[in-house]
């Protein structure tokens, strides 16, 4: 993900499971303007708080985007990464894959509810899942992306265990049957993962998630040759070996701070930050996809929503399955 530095912050994308979590069974009982006649101005209300929140900082961006993929390939997008531990549980957001969350993406939950809670006829109607959607849904468009219409009516999830982490969220040393695979398994195709690796358009990484493309990649070549040879000189430059684990680096080093094509672009380059973003191009069976959405803003947005609403529908909870958090941090 790319972007600023202060938290550590890799737009990268969870999942896994072979059990698939999508299901048109699901996605029939979300539905836009889900909130008219319980809470009308439910998506003004949340666009107002991510706002505010924006306007404090810009990590309110990539760490809501993150949390968002967080949430949704682990048990599906429930707002269980948000639960808190207790002695009696860990939950996912300590699990180690998930401590690298930034705390303003949570944040931007907690205060979006609780403006939402402010309204008498809105208090415990709206889910802490549906406020993430949205939350999602206004970063994407502040930072100069796509805007566009959420599936709304998921439940909360009744339990949160760093358990379920394991073996969900996709490493930056994944190759294109790995990256696929993991997301067919949550009902999502190629192009839909190629279209949301772009959220590494936004947002930053720390120089260990990709130290090894720049010092020790292979015997024959300690520098990956996939990596352009400028850009990788600047990486040692800006990560020298035994450098500060907290440093962060951009992962779009061009344009870090919008929502853009720009993504493909450094694909195209050799300025894919980790293994995973840069194989969508060296593969020849992703390139032609990266090479359209460089040349076609529009198409790549396109894409990218139709992406965002089938993730938005992954491993819903309904019925006894789910219930509207009081607190989003803490089981009811």
């Amino acid at each position: 993900m790319a972007m600023m530095g202060r938290f550590q912050l890799i737009l990268l994308l969870p999942l896994s499971f072979s059990l698939c979590f999508f299901s048109s069974s699901v996605s029939a009982q979300l539905r836009q303007n889900y909130y008219a006649n319980i809470c009308p101005n439910v998506e003004s209300i949340v666009r107002n708080a991510v706002q505010k929140k924006f306007q404090q900082t810009f990590v309110t961006i990539p760490g809501t985007l993150r949390l968002f993929f967080h949430d949704c390939f682990v048990q599906g997008c429930d707002a269980s990464v948000i639960i808190q531990s207790t002695p009696n549980n860990k939950a996912e957001k300590d699990h180690p894959d998930n401590l690298s969350l930034a705390g303003d993406g949570f944040d931007t939950v907690i205060k979006a509810k609780a403006a939402v809670d402010a309204i008498p006829s809105c208090r415990n109607k709206v889910s802490c899942a549906d406020i993430l959607a949205m939350a999602t849904r206004d970063v994407v468009a502040l930072s100069g992306g796509p805007s566009y219409a959420v599936e709304l009516g998921r439940l909360d999830g009744l339990r949160s265990s760093a358990a379920n982490v394991n073996g969900n969220l996709p490493k930056e040393s994944f190759n294109l049957n790995q990256l696929n695979s993991l997301f067919a398994s949550r009902g999502l195709s190629q192009a839909d993962m190629i279209a949301l690796s772009a959220a590494h358009t936004l947002g930053f990484s720390h120089c260990n998630k990709f130290s090894n493309r720049i010092y020790n990649f292979s015997r024959q070549n300690p520098v990956d040759p996939t990596l352009n040879k400028a850009y990788a000189a600047d990486l040692q430059q800006m990560c020298p070996r035994n450098v500060d684990p907290r440093i962060a680096i951009n992962m779009d080093p061009i344009t870090p701070n919008t929502f853009d094509n720009v993504y493909f672009k450094n694909l195209q380059n050799g300025k894919g930050l980790f293994t995973s973003d840069q194989v969508l191009f060296t593969d020849p069976r992703s390139r032609p996809t990266v090479n359209t959405w460089a040349s076609n803003s529009q198409a790549f947005e396109n894409a990218f929503v139709t992406a965002m609403t089938k993730l938005g529908r992954v491993g819903v909870k309904t019925g006894r399955n789910g219930n509207i958090r009081r607190d989003c941090a803490v089981l009811n």
